[in-house]
């Protein structure tokens, strides 16, 4: 499971064809979510906790010393299956990690569910559909996080 953090000052949604946000949060993260064919549960829970205790808000003087949990962040979670594209050969991002909507759209809405059981403001996009997300990145601070990566060692 990959998730692309960034850090706002504010965030909304639109569903196509749809002419007021479907969800809006203030100052906050945006989680832009992608499912690969090989995600189970235990990957939702890594991403998750690592999200909400990741370093990324200021406090005195330092750019990264609090996390989303110690200064009650809003979460704005979003599907993004484009996430796991390759683009390591020809002109057109080749999808074929990215697991299929029957597998993705269950897993996205446990990662949702366990961002909700923080206790923090929580809203999303609607799995599947075509959507425009207005982000007012602060910092700018982007940050990529990959499930997978809890598995390779520290050093070497």
């Amino acid at each position: 499971m990959r998730a692309l953090l960034q850090r706002v000052a504010g965030a909304s949604v639109y569903i196509e064809g749809e002419s007021s946000p479907t969800a809006a949060i203030g100052r906050g993260i945006v989680a832009l979510l992608g499912v690969s064919k090989d995600d189970d549960a235990e990957d939702a829970r890594y991403l998750v906790d690592k999200t909400l205790n990741l370093r990324v808000f200021p406090s005195d003087g330092s750019h990264f010393n609090r996390s989303a949990l110690e200064v009650g962040a809003d979460i704005l979670v979003v599907s993004q299956f484009t996430l796991y594209a390759s683009t390591r050969k020809g002109r057109r991002p080749d999808f074929t990690a990215a697991a299929p909507p029957e597998q993705a759209e269950p897993l996205y809405n446990q990662a949702v569910e366990m961002f909700r059981e923080s206790g923090l403001k929580v809203a999303t996009g609607r799995f599947g559909a075509l959507m425009t997300v207005r982000i007012e990145n602060e910092g700018p601070v982007t940050l990529m996080l990959d499930s997978a990566d809890r598995f390779k060692p520290r050093r070497g």
